[in-house]
């Protein structure tokens, strides 16, 4: 069973502080990549979420918010303060202005209430202060399961289309199997009958001409080519079935270098419109493989 690396998490808890929430998207990269986002405060916890990340993720490119909502409501249940101070100095200034001015009418207490900012919401203290580490690292695990879940069931799908690009590519090689032999002794036969047609009137070394055709029927065989791909097939299988914990992306990703090679020399050795166009639907059929395998674990 394998795991794609896309994924997505997340994980809530109420807190003094407000509503504590991790969320986690997971993309394909060649390695483990982390951008950890906090609010002021928490960036001293960005080496620990990393290691509670690690288990559950090996690679991919991670996104991880981690966001705090203070509770509005309570928010608006809690009794403003005076700042006195602010108060007073907005008096003075009032006062200062009515003597400039002349204004005979006294400075009363409905002039000072008009500045706004003389009343304040208590400070409900630093965020980072108020949540516990250990809160983090358990939303951060259940969030993270989420991810791992996601990236399983997305990995299965994965798996049944991988198989059917290795069933095509099986087929394909029988194909080749198949139709080889018949090619080996289609080409003996033509060779044999122009080097006839050229030699009516002189007398041919049959036995020269004899390794001459066997040299040719080595140069244009396809069989280890053909044992080599069943074998590097095999192996995908067995690997597409290891345990899902165990990473294996990069493990297919060469399995497929090898493949590719091999879909290669057996085009370049065809000699044979047939196995041409066979070694052409290998080459479809493995870079295929090659564009899904990029998304796995």
């Amino acid at each position: 069973m394998i795991r794609s690396m896309t994924g997505f998490g997340e994980a809530e808890e109420v807190t003094a502080a407000g509503v504590v929430r991790v969320e986690i998207k997971t993309v394909n990269h060649r390695f483990f990549n982390a951008n950890i986002r906090t609010p002021t405060g928490f960036d001293r916890l960005e080496g620990d979420i990393q290691s509670w990340l690690r288990p559950f993720v090996s690679r991919g490119h991670v996104t991880y918010t981690l966001s705090i909502d203070r509770d509005t409501r309570e928010a608006n249940d809690t009794l403003p303060e005076l700042d006195l101070e602010r108060a007073k100095r907005y008096g003075e200034l009032l006062e200062t202005l009515r003597l400039e001015l002349g204004v005979e009418a006294p400075v009363d207490l409905s002039h000072v209430s008009r500045f706004g900012e003389i009343f304040r919401a208590p400070d409900p203290g630093s965020a980072s202060d108020q949540v516990e580490a250990e809160v983090i690292r358990q939303l951060t695990q259940a969030a993270a399961t989420e991810v791992v879940a996601l990236r399983e069931a997305e990995g299965t799908r994965l798996q049944r289309d991988l198989e059917e690009h290795l069933q095509a590519i099986d087929e394909a090689l029988v194909r080749v199997e198949e139709h080889a032999p018949e090619r080996l002794v289609a080409e003996r036969d033509r060779l044999r009958a122009a080097v006839a047609e050229l030699t009516e009137t002189l007398s041919v070394d049959e036995d020269r001409l004899e390794r001459e055709i066997a040299y040719l029927a080595e140069k244009w065989d396809l069989n280890e080519e053909v044992v080599r791909f069943h074998s590097h097939l095999e192996l995908f299988h067995e690997t597409l079935q290891a345990d899902a914990s165990e990473p294996v992306g990069k493990r297919l990703g060469f399995l497929i270098q090898e493949m590719n090679r091999e879909a290669n020399t057996i085009g370049s050795k065809a000699n044979d419109a047939q196995i041409a166009q066979t070694a052409v639907a290998l080459k479809e059929d493995v870079e295929r493989l090659r564009e899904q395998v990029e998304n796995v674990e």
